[in-house]
């Protein structure tokens, strides 16, 4: 049911992604114009070029992201020892990598690589535990934890101190599979690092799968000052509203499906 669910899910998010969604909109009134007389096409590609235009003016974008990265706030203070570090999947490229041979190529959400270096050596003592097998549809080679342990071994972690989670395609696969393979005891600490728009649904599932964490965000993409200015930029305000939709999306998706302990987990 799993991979029926991992399937679906990648399916539905090609036609419903913001982007795609509204081209294929406009490519559909297009169609409709051709063969329909009384040019009633126009109606959905002037809803498909009014939604553009509107993400072009206004900071969308940042409107539904802020939330998100908001939800949880770096840590103030850190504990004087942990017992590990969890590091999400999501900060190497793997097309790059399969292409170039190179392991340690990052992409936009490279800090949850730099936040991971920087807490395994404050904690030299602490396991490092990454998160990641492949998600998309085909199989990849190398998978996502194999490229953030490349990636943290050429920032100078001791390849001994990694252990890597290959299996998980999901969010919720993240979390299963990290805690049967660390099997977290009563009294440990451990830190989750992954990106703040990530980081509620990911808390979520650690929660639901019986783990308490210390959330570490990073890799925001917004400053956090609400703005009625745009960058006047489609594509950097399109990239935004994509990855919000996509969040809020999957937390409501989680919810329904149980994977998560609350709608839009917070801090409590």
């Amino acid at each position: 049911m799993s991979a029926v669910i991992f399937v679906l899910s990648k399916l539905f998010w090609v036609v419903a992604a913001p982007g795609n969604a509204l081209v294929l909109l406009l490519v559909a009134g297009t169609a409709w114009l051709a063969i329909d007389r009384r040019r009633r096409g126009f109606v959905p590609i002037a809803g498909a070029t009014s939604c553009f235009l509107v993400l072009m003016l206004l900071p969308v974008g940042d409107w539904l992201l802020m939330p998100l990265e908001d939800r949880f706030k770096i840590p103030a203070t850190l504990p004087d020892e942990v017992t590990g570090i969890i590091v999400l999947g999501g900060g190497v490229d793997l097309d790059v990598i399969a292409a170039r041979g190179s392991a340690a190529t990052a992409n936009l959400a490279a800090g949850r690589i730099m936040a991971a270096a920087l807490l395994a050596h404050r904690y030299p003592l602490a396991r490092i535990l990454v998160a990641g097998g492949g998600a998309r549809l085909a199989p990849t080679n190398p998978v996502e934890a194999d490229g953030l342990a490349a990636s943290l071994t050429a920032m100078g972690v001791a390849p001994e101190r990694i252990v890597r989670e290959r299996r998980s395609r999901t969010t919720y696969e993240n979390a299963l599979f990290a805690y049967e393979l660390a099997k977290p005891q009563p009294g440990e600490t451990w830190i989750l690092v992954t990106s703040a728009w990530h980081m509620p649904r990911s808390v979520g599932c650690f929660r639901k799968a019986g783990w308490t964490v210390i959330p570490y965000p990073v890799d925001f993409r917004t400053t956090g000052n609400l703005s009625l200015v745009s960058e006047l930029s489609l594509v950097h305000d399109l990239e935004l509203a994509t990855l919000a939709a996509k969040e809020w999306v999957g937390l409501l998706a989680y919810r329904v499906m149980g994977r998560t302990d609350a709608l839009f987990p917070d801090g409590a």
